[in-house]
């Protein structure tokens, strides 16, 4: 014979609502902090604008960057003509779909950027992007 105990048994009991409320807090704030990051391994420059262009960043992409001065920039280090062919020969062997994105300052010579882009070429790489803002030309220069 079972004889009902004069105490109440507590049943423990976990609550998880609160649980989900902190992971969807931390969810929310882990994607409002992705969103903020801008991952670009490359130098300010001050771009040409563009009535068509659009941004176009992909993390696998091979910056270069020219100076207004005529300086060659390879993902934020600054590098000759000859060590950027062979570099970019070495990835293109690694990754025949490399792409190659070029930026140049608004006061960059058209011969330095024309340089740049024969390298890039010679080294076999078709894929090949140039940065601008998206905004309209000035009517000025």
């Amino acid at each position: 014979m079972k004889l009902p105990s004069p105490i109440k048994r507590r049943h423990s009991r976990i609550e998880i609502i609160p649980l989900i409320d902190i992971m969807f807090f931390l969810l929310a704030s882990f994607m409002m902090v992705s969103l903020q990051m801008n991952k670009t391994q490359n130098i300010k420059v001050n771009l040409p604008g563009a009535t068509q262009g659009r941004p176009d960043f992909k993390p696998d992409m091979i910056n270069i960057a020219v100076d207004k001065d005529g300086g060659v920039w390879l993902e934020k280090k600054q590098i000759k003509l000859p060590e950027l062919s062979k570099v970019l020969s070495d990835r293109f062997r690694h990754d025949t779909n490399a792409l190659v994105y070029i930026s140049g300052d608004l006061d960059t010579k058209h011969g330095d950027m024309v340089d740049v882009l024969e390298i890039v070429r010679r080294a076999g790489v078709q894929k090949v992007a140039f940065a601008v803002s998206g905004t309209s030309p000035t009517n000025g220069k």
